[in-house]
């Protein structure tokens, strides 16, 4: 999940884990095993999202099950009552690019391009993951879409290991976005992840120098999340001043996995394909 900035300095305090950034983190091993939990949680229940999801359910559907499933793991929502947010998941379809707040009369059909995020906090630690879905036979733009969009994710992912840098992820994710004709949503970042949804630092998915380029060390633990849309890059955000849709209509999609630090690599904690 991400927040912009203009939100986070007009919003109410979150429910949970309201400290203050402390700067970047590095987990003890203790801390690691908790994550591990949480972000299994997070796996399990947007696997299971990814399998119930039909024509016809409202995101209003997926947000309840998605809370159901998350307390019976014994954790709690991560994004409910986040900044002010309403529901346990984030449901943004089509052209919403993130944030979309899930709703009773927002009906899911045949052909659109759902993305889900959430998050699992258990024990004071919080996961955290987005994938997108393909409800029923979509074009094959759309298809491709989210395609390179899971790929980008995985090419930051593998330039991750201690000594590396952020630019070294985020070159890697731009470069596939931009080989295969698609942008690179820059108004939101990944970040740090671990006591507080939201931590130091930000992962971004393209090349600047307006963000410090992080030395990555073993123990930290990242939300990395590249956002792709169809046509420009450039978003505006609904007056729920939650939703971000493209400014041209155009497609978006999104993936998303905490991931840990080690000496010689990564490792995927919300790994779905581990539950």
């Amino acid at each position: 999940m991400n927040i912009f900035t203009n939100l986070l300095s007009q919003a109410p305090k979150p429910t949970q884990s309201s400290k203050q950034r402390r700067g970047i983190e590095i987990k003890s091993p203790r801390e690691i095993d908790i994550m591990r939990q949480s972000a299994k949680i997070v796996a399990t229940v947007l696997k299971e999202i990814s399998e119930l999801v039909k024509p016809g359910m409202t995101t209003a559907d997926l947000d309840a099950y998605a809370e159901k499933r998350i307390r019976e793991m014994d954790a709690t929502p991560s994004f409910k009552g986040y900044h002010g947010f309403t529901g346990s998941i984030c449901s943004s379809i089509n052209n919403e690019v993130v944030h979309g707040i899930p709703n009773p009369k927002k009906v899911i059909r045949a052909g659109d391009v759902l993305k889900v995020d959430t998050g699992a906090y258990y024990q004071g630690f919080h996961g955290d993951s987005c994938i997108t879905i393909a409800v029923g036979e979509v074009t094959p733009d759309a298809a491709k879409l989210i395609r390179v969009a899971e790929e980008a994710l995985y090419k930051g992912i593998e330039q991750v290991k201690a000594g590396a840098y952020l630019l070294d992820l985020a070159g890697a994710i731009e470069d596939h976005v931009k080989v295969n004709g698609f942008s690179v949503v820059e108004e939101f970042t990944g970040h740090g992840v671990g006591r507080n949804l939201h931590e130091e630092p930000s992962v971004f998915n393209y090349r600047t120098r307006e963000m410090p380029n992080v030395k990555l060390r073993a123990g930290m633990t990242l939300a990395i999340e590249p956002i792709l849309n169809a046509g420009s890059k450039h978003t505006r955000t609904l007056s729920d001043r939650w939703t971000a849709v493209t400014v041209d209509n155009s497609l978006s999609a999104q993936f998303e996995h905490t991931v840990l630090v080690t000496e010689t690599g990564y490792e995927i904690l919300t790994d779905r394909t581990k539950v």
